[in-house]
């Protein structure tokens, strides 16, 4: 078993899964990078463990490379165990709908695949030596969205996850050369702040009859992360209660 420090960087702490993933690392000793537009809860000040919070624009290109840069420079010489891609946004119309194929403005579409598409591709090719030095592992949160028609997810994310599907793969074959790992998690419905009353419709689509948690979703990203999965990479590892099977 190595002694060396292990260092996490993930997007979107604050909230949600994210937090969640943010908990589940720290609890194993982890050391923790991470960045959102919000500053870390004050609760959250508190763990030893969460070393640093940058508060970053996704949204901004040359916020991204701001972030790349100082996480970049507290990474250290052991090099970054892993970059967990978590952030990402789902915009409704000014009619409090999702954004699909006909309706809403095409800008939107763009903003929502720069962040939920072009991100972790820049931030994957950011952290690419840190990971390289680390022998790391990339996970990068995609959705049941990305592979079935979901009712509420909107085409602007739906095909957006849909992409970092396929990135995954792709940056599974270029990144082995560097002795890095990557991998994604699809999440079904997940009881998050994100979720409607809408949702509970879809309650009886799910075998396991329930939504998932936050922690449970964590706990899947933790896996992939860990030394137990060294030998697997490309794979898409569906926390859904069974929905991606219907």
């Amino acid at each position: 078993m190595t002694n060396k420090l292990r260092t996490l960087i993930l997007t979107g702490a604050s909230r949600g899964i994210g937090h969640a993933t943010v908990r589940r690392f720290s609890e194993a000793g982890w050391r923790i990078i991470t960045c959102s537009r919000e500053n870390v809860p004050a609760e959250c000040q508190l763990d030893p463990n969460w070393a640093h919070h940058i508060p970053t624009d996704l949204n901004d290109q040359d916020s991204v490379q701001s972030f790349i840069e100082t996480a970049n420079g507290l990474i250290g010489e052991d090099g970054l165990s892993a970059l967990v891609n978590n952030a990402a946004v789902s915009p409704k119309t000014p009619y409090n709908e999702r954004l699909g194929c006909l309706n809403g403005d095409e800008y939107a579409w763009r903003e929502v695949f720069e962040l939920n598409f072009f991100v972790p591709l820049a931030l994957c090719r950011g952290f690419g030596a840190a990971l390289h030095r680390g022998k790391g592992a990339v996970v990068n949160i995609t959705s049941i969205a990305g592979h079935i028609s979901h009712p509420f997810a909107g085409s602007a994310y739906s095909v957006s996850k849909a992409a970092l599907s396929a990135l995954t793969r792709e940056l599974a074959v270029e990144f082995a050369e560097l002795d890095v790992r990557v991998n994604a998690v699809a999440p079904g419905e997940i009881e998050t702040e994100m979720i409607g009353p809408e949702y509970e419709s879809l309650i009886p689509r799910i075998p396991l009859n329930r939504m998932g948690s936050s922690a449970e979703v964590a706990g899947a990203v933790f896996q992939l992360c860990n030394e137990d999965f060294g030998y697997v990479t490309g794979t898409e590892l569906f926390v859904t209660g069974g929905q991606h099977l219907l």
